[in-house]
């Protein structure tokens, strides 16, 4: 009985210490979800480029330039010259503007707005106006045509400005005060 009792206590030992093993996922995800989001993403990007490019083609007299960013522009008004020139980070930023749907009816006027102050990249403007800003000099005016993920998003600015809703908005810097610190 002795050796029965040890040849059970071997084998339980044997078998009861093998190394522990991951447990499965209960629900295997799939990017099902991301998946949909990309392709629907895509599909308003590739809609709301097109109404822009509709737009431009509508005022062929009217020189568009794309930016490197994603969003396209005009001058209004160009200063060739300017001793100050565009802003770099930190540089306050004097200029209004106004918000229009891609139709042309005013979201926001400039009387709506006010003049901004506005400290280069240490405050928070939504991506669009703030790369554009980066472009102008002082005394410039600028349209700027914004698809929506330049603009406010899917949230929209929570007040007049829809989801995903492109703009334009017509700026003019009234001045540059560089930054001096570095």
């Amino acid at each position: 009985m002795n050796k029965l009792y040890l040849l059970t206590l071997v084998l339980l030992a044997m078998f009861s210490c093998k190394s522990p093993e991951a447990r499965r996922p209960i629900s295997v995800k799939s990017g099902s979800f991301i998946d949909a989001s990309v392709e629907r993403n895509k599909k308003l990007n590739a809609k709301e480029q097109a109404h822009i490019k509709k737009i431009m083609q509508q005022k062929k007299d009217t020189d568009y330039v794309a930016s490197e960013s994603g969003f396209w522009y005009y001058y209004n008004t160009k200063v060739e010259s300017d001793s100050i020139g565009t802003p770099n980070f930190g540089a306050i930023v004097n200029f209004d503007y106004n918000v229009k749907t891609l139709n042309g009816s005013v979201i926001y006027s400039k009387e709506e707005i006010q003049p901004q102050a506005y400290a280069m990249d240490r405050e928070e403007l939504f991506t669009g106006l703030r790369e554009g800003l980066k472009l102008m000099k002082t005394g410039e005016t600028v349209t700027f045509i914004f698809p929506s993920q330049k603009a406010y998003g899917y949230y929209g600015d929570e007040h007049k400005i829809g989801t995903n809703m492109p703009l334009i908005c017509e700026v003019t810097v009234h001045s540059i005060t560089q930054n001096q610190t570095k």
